[in-house]
């Protein structure tokens, strides 16, 4: 294990999570339906809880929370950007097309979140001891939400786009209404959209 990288991925993992909250705070003001509104409030909550674990988690592993990396850094303007494209969108566009950044923006976010986690328990099932206890403890509490706010989040774009291009949409879209924290309850949700129009 390369502990240099390991420690990176932290960073960048608790980065992302500061982050997080500002595109989940600006996606919260693009937001036009109500129900969306609503899950991305649990998620800016639960992000806020993700940050709160992770910052005990570096104090378990004896990391600094405010060290810098270059990586973090990128993290850091990458999270920076996409608030900046949706404050972008508000200020230029229609109420129902700054929704639909707002979406894809969350998206974005949530794939880099999503696979910071991932390479966490992947991390902890290598590592040995009190490290290896510290990571996995905090990948099962924060996994699941992170499943959930990637496929719910990529569904509502799905279907905010579908209903931009003047087709029947599914709003809540089928990840939302069956719940998936899976990429195949993900994908089986997606196919059976036709039937639930």
């Amino acid at each position: 294990m390369k502990q240099q990288q390991v420690d990176e991925l932290m960073y960048q993992a608790l980065e992302t999570e500061i982050g997080g909250q500002l595109v989940y705070e600006a996606a919260i003001r693009c937001a036009q339906n109500e129900e969306l509104k609503e899950e991305w409030g649990k998620y800016l909550d639960e992000t806020r809880d993700h940050e709160r674990i992770l910052r005990e988690t570096f104090s378990k592993l004896n990391l600094d929370a405010e060290t810098q990396t270059p990586g973090r850094q990128v993290v850091h303007h990458l999270g920076g950007a996409l608030v900046q494209a949706m404050e972008m969108a508000l200020a230029n566009d229609k109420p129902e097309a700054a929704e639909l950044v707002a979406a894809e923006c969350v998206v974005l976010a949530e794939t880099k979140d999503h696979q910071n986690w991932e390479l966490i328990g992947k991390t902890a099932e290598e590592m040995k001891g009190a490290p290896s206890k510290a990571l996995m403890e905090a990948f099962e509490q924060v996994e699941e939400q992170e499943d959930e706010h990637l496929y719910h989040t990529k569904g509502w774009a799905r279907e905010l786009w579908i209903q931009s291009l003047g087709m029947p949409a599914v709003l809540p879209p089928p990840e939302e209404e069956k719940k998936v924290t899976t990429a195949i309850g993900a994908a089986r949700a997606e196919q059976s959209r036709e039937k639930m129009l």
